[in-house]
């Protein structure tokens, strides 16, 4: 820790108690005050390590009015570590406008790495990670989230959601409708007890999820699959010259005197044939 005063991000475990950083303890330990979303929840986290430092709620309701408090007590030298319930703070969590306003004052703003449900879930889903998009939870009413959804249709990204015990069937079923048939990795109590990742096709997981209630409890992560395009739609007349010559060639060469033949994309053809011979 440093002489400077400063706000530190620091994130908390999602569950498994041991995930907390060593560095995390240390910053918890030192500061002056622990700015949280609900201080009964964290005290039981500052107990547990036996750390005794004040708390201040800092929460979605007040957030907007307490940040100049806290802004003001680190101008007065004071080290403050913002932290919520669970992961890392701002993540669909508050802190948004502290941090903001921090910046804005000039105050020094530290990150510390560590637990994220997203980001655990992701690793472990067998969906693509090279890029994803992160949608926190959907809109509430049911309008709000086909709508989101709606948005969403073609997006070729991993999609990951946060969702709630009583909306995930609903959200499953949205999803099926809208977004149709993609394979979803549901992710939930992530480093507790009863862990559970399991992807299905969409409509398979809705009724999975519908076949045991203790399925949709808990903590979760949603994660479906982004959308599929073909790099160009491919005639008839096309595949059928790509499957005679595959029969014949390599894939490889099919491929590039199909594309020679009909004057479309190599790879397009390459692609395709991966996929269906």
């Amino acid at each position: 820790m440093n002489d400077t005063p400063t706000l530190y991000i620091v994130p908390t475990p999602i569950g498994n108690l041991a995930d907390i950083t060593q560095r995390a303890l240390d910053i918890l330990r030192s500061v002056d005050l622990v700015a949280a979303e609900d201080t009964r929840h964290t005290g039981i986290l500052l107990s547990h390590y036996q750390i005794s430092v004040p708390t201040f709620a800092l929460h979605d309701h007040n957030e907007q009015q307490k940040a100049d408090v806290l802004i003001g007590r680190i101008k007065e030298g004071k080290s403050i570590a913002l932290v919520s319930d669970a992961g890392t703070p701002l993540i669909s969590d508050p802190g948004y406008h502290l941090v903001t306003r921090c910046r804005e004052a000039g105050v020094k703003v530290v990150p510390l790495p560590g637990p994220c449900a997203a980001i655990t879930a992701l690793s472990a889903a067998g969906l693509p990670t090279d890029r994803f998009t992160f949608e926190g939870f959907l809109p509430a009413k049911s309008k709000g989230r086909d709508d989101k959804l709606q948005e969403l249709v073609d997006e070729p990204r991993t999609m990951v959601f946060y969702e709630s015990p009583r909306r995930v069937l609903e959200t499953v079923e949205a999803i099926v409708r809208i977004l149709g048939e993609r394979q979803v990795v549901l992710a939930r109590e992530l480093t507790k007890t009863f862990e559970t990742i399991h992807g299905l096709p969409a409509s398979e997981l809705l009724a999975w999820l519908g076949e045991d209630e203790h399925r949709t409890r808990g903590e979760m992560v949603l994660m479906v699959a982004g959308a599929r395009k073909d790099p160009e739609d491919l005639p008839a007349e096309v595949i059928r010259t790509l499957g005679l010559l595959v029969a014949e060639l390599p894939l490889k060469k099919a491929a590039a005197l199909c594309a020679e033949i009909h004057g479309v994309k190599k790879n397009a053809l390459y692609k395709y044939g991966l996929e269906h011979y």
